[in-house]
């Protein structure tokens, strides 16, 4: 079975062309490296569009969504707000390592609210708006993400 997966980019620069996103190629390179059959990605702007884009994916019922930008403390960064009440249940520890590993290279790293958890069987994961901070998080994934779709799809072995 071929697992699918989807990419909200949150970023109004990008969506409105003043400039190209880079974060999008890093994640579909991963995504594609582990496996998974890539949707193309939906650049959006910051706000209630990047849940719209979230909500679109989730019904098309991928393994994981991942997410980028918008998890900073600017007047319009609004990724967390818009990805927490989609999911049903968060998955802290995943954060807290995505955190770890960026504030390793920067403490600005800290500054990130990103949230990770599940909808339905979907893993849902917001990542920084950099290529640096995306590469941080998926580091931390590299070693989990099969296991956490397993699960996700019903397998119980540990």
């Amino acid at each position: 079975m071929t697992r699918r997966a989807g990419i909200v980019i949150a970023s109004t620069r990008a969506a409105t062309g003043v400039y190209e996103d880079r974060s999008a190629p890093v994640i579909a390179d991963w995504l594609v490296e582990h496996g998974f059959d890539v949707i193309p990605a939906a650049v959006v702007p910051d706000g209630p569009s990047v849940g719209a884009a979230i909500r679109a994916l989730l019904a098309l019922g991928p393994s994981i969504v991942v997410t980028s930008g918008g998890t900073g403390l600017s007047p319009d960064d609004a990724t967390p707000e818009e990805t927490l009440p989609l999911l049903d249940r968060e998955i802290p520890g995943i954060m807290e390592a995505i955190r770890s590993a960026g504030t390793a290279k920067t403490p600005l790293a800290a500054l990130s609210r990103g949230h990770a958890g599940t909808a339905g069987k979907t893993f849902v994961v917001n990542l920084p708006g950099s290529p640096s901070g995306v590469m941080d998080g998926l580091s931390v994934l590299d070693p989990i993400i099969a296991h956490l779709c397993d699960q996700l799809e019903g397998s119980h072995g540990h």
